[in-house]
């Protein structure tokens, strides 16, 4: 890697109109995770729609975000930890059967008349927590399926497809369904879940890239999360990269969970209108996977980071400044383009900084750090949503990205170059 952040000619992925073939192996992973994802943005779009018939507070709507993102924070540096220690590809497609059977029980429990509002909070509180397993072991398994040089080709390929059903195919079938039945989403995320548990076991990895650590050789469980903490607070890019992905989830998460509040009460849209504004991230999402990678090697990953800021920063303006569901939809396409790319860049510098047995301990503590900030986001969001309006969330994510925004433009030359 050069000191300026960019790609060094030897790993730069292939160019964008020579789409690299990534293997058999990797379309598994790939669409595993895609089924997972449709499955996901099914119930996001119903969740907070089903908590919108429950009540009218904008804190309790909220309360779902904060429900699905809290493991994220409780659990992100045990889970980090534990997926050094077990079968990886094993033990995703276990959480997902699992989530699968849990979906499954809220499903009868919503169809025989016994959904509320805290039923719906323990059963995101458990997918978030499963969520938090899944993602550290699929983000290791990704480096294990592709060569170094396909990195950028690969997690823009899952992150996009990820937010095109997080974000689009599946917000769409949720508000849509939810319409006919509020247990019918569920049941379409249930099946999402077991799909992608059955293409899981099928998946084949090289000798031991799945594998725990022998036992004789496993330290404590204390001694690997003091391991990962040293590691990460040690290399300076990753340690600041961390505290600023916590700054840009607060806002993005934030924005996110008032936008079903800001889309009845500002918009005058409906349960699908919703989800269809929603869908518009998805545009970006597409986008983002395409561009990432030409916009790293025209810019390097420093000023890539930089930008992306500056775009959620852009898109909370518009939000906050044009009340018009055409001009928001543009806003969060803008925001979801800009997240995703930082995502991929910063990823793929997790999988090629980080030494490979370190992998799961020092992306726990990364996310700790990251995704700590999403429940704090989503219940402040419903605060300030309740006290001074839903638009003034938005202003106040403008305001913070112009603040992280000129931290990082004076800091990221400077990390990059002893990275």
């Amino acid at each position: 890697m050069k000191s300026d952040g960019s790609l060094d000619t030897e790993t730069r992925p292939e160019p964008v109109e020579q789409r690299p073939r990534l293997g058999r192996q990797f379309g598994k992973l790939w669409t595993a995770t895609s089924a997972s994802a449709v499955g996901e943005g099914v119930s996001l779009a119903a969740a907070p729609l089903m908590a919108s018939t429950l009540t009218d507070d904008p804190r309790l709507i909220a309360g779902v975000s904060m429900a699905l993102t809290l493991p994220y924070a409780l659990f992100g540096i045990p889970a980090g930890v534990l997926v050094d220690r077990v079968d990886r590809r094993r033990a995703m497609a276990r959480i997902d059967l699992f989530r699968g059977l849990l979906i499954s029980a809220f499903v009868a429990s919503v169809a025989l008349g016994f959904g509320s509002l805290w039923a719906l909070y323990v059963c995101f509180f458990l997918i978030g927590t499963c969520e938090t397993f899944f993602r550290n072991a699929a983000q290791i398994l990704v480096p294990s399926v592709v060569s170094e040089e396909h990195l950028v080709a690969a997690n823009g390929r899952i992150m996009g497809s990820e937010t095109v059903g997080s974000q689009f195919l599946g917000p769409l079938i949720g508000s849509s369904l939810f319409v006919l039945a509020p247990a019918v989403p569920f049941g379409v995320n249930a099946a999402t879940f077991f799909a992608s548990a059955i293409l899981l076991t099928r998946l084949q990895l090289p000798a031991g890239d799945a594998l725990p650590q022998p036992t004789a050789e496993r330290p404590r469980l204390l001694a690997d999360m003091a391991t990962g903490v040293r590691w990460l607070f040690k290399h300076r890019l990753l340690r600041n990269l961390s505290l600023t992905a916590g700054a840009i989830n607060l806002v993005y998460t934030g924005a996110l969970a008032v936008l079903v509040i800001y889309a009845h009460r500002e918009l005058g849209l409906s349960d699908v209108g919703y989800g269809v504004l929603v869908a518009c991230q998805a545009v970006g999402a597409i986008s983002a996977a395409k561009l990432s990678p030409p916009l790293v090697r025209r810019i390097g990953n420093g000023w890539a980071l930089v930008s992306v800021v500056v775009a959620i920063g852009c898109s909370n303006l518009i939000i906050w400044l044009v009340p018009n569901a055409w001009a928001v939809g543009l806003a969060l396409a803008l925001g979801a383009c800009a997240s995703v790319t930082w995502n991929i860049v910063t990823v793929v510098l997790r999988q090629t900084l980080v030494p490979k047995d370190l992998q799961g301990r020092v992306n726990s503590i990364y996310r700790l750090l990251a995704w700590g900030a999403l429940p704090i986001g989503a219940g402040l969001a419903g605060v300030i949503s309740k006290s001074h309006g839903t638009p003034a969330v938005y202003a106040l994510g403008v305001g913070l990205m112009a603040v992280v925004a000129v931290r990082l433009s004076f800091g990221a030359r400077k990390w990059f170059a002893h990275a």
